[in-house]
């Protein structure tokens, strides 16, 4: 139940500052969706592969690249999103950077008419605060998330 506690606590504190910062920078977009996914991740199963930094912080810029490429080529359509999200995962799979959550990247980059600035804010960005409180958070409670060796595989 502690575990239980402590893993929630820190999905609300990440998204609680990334929120504020989305709501107090008017000019920028601190949050998006899939972040809460990520939460889920990095906290409640912060062992699992697909929660490493490396999967979290390259999943994240790997599927908003592919969901800002297909919308500049082809727009808004039905096969145009599945197209992004299927090349998402194509080349998350290649670059065994595998991150359910950013699955969701593509979604977001062609309903939302995104360009290539949305690869930096708020996706890498806001990938780069998640891992980076995920490190120190986890790192606090002792848990094992990340090692050197761990982001080279």
């Amino acid at each position: 139940m502690k575990n239980n506690f402590l893993s929630g606590f820190g999905a609300f504190l990440c998204i609680a500052i990334l929120a504020y910062l989305n709501l107090s920078d008017q000019s920028n977009i601190w949050l998006i969706p899939p972040f809460g996914a990520s939460m889920v991740l990095v906290m409640a199963v912060h062992e699992s592969p697909l929660a490493h930094p490396k999967n979290v912080f390259f999943g994240h810029i790997v599927s908003a690249i592919s969901g800002v490429l297909i919308y500049s080529i082809f727009g808004i359509s039905f096969w145009s999103i599945g197209l992004g999200v299927g090349l998402a995962i194509f080349f998350m799979m290649a670059t065994n950077t595998v991150h359910p959550p950013a699955g969701a990247n593509p979604i977001v980059a062609i309903l939302g008419a995104k360009g290539v600035g949305f690869i930096i804010m708020p996706v890498a960005v806001g990938a780069f605060f998640i891992v980076l409180f995920s490190v120190i958070y986890n790192s606090l409670l002792g848990r094992k998330y990340f090692t050197f060796k761990d982001f080279i595989k």
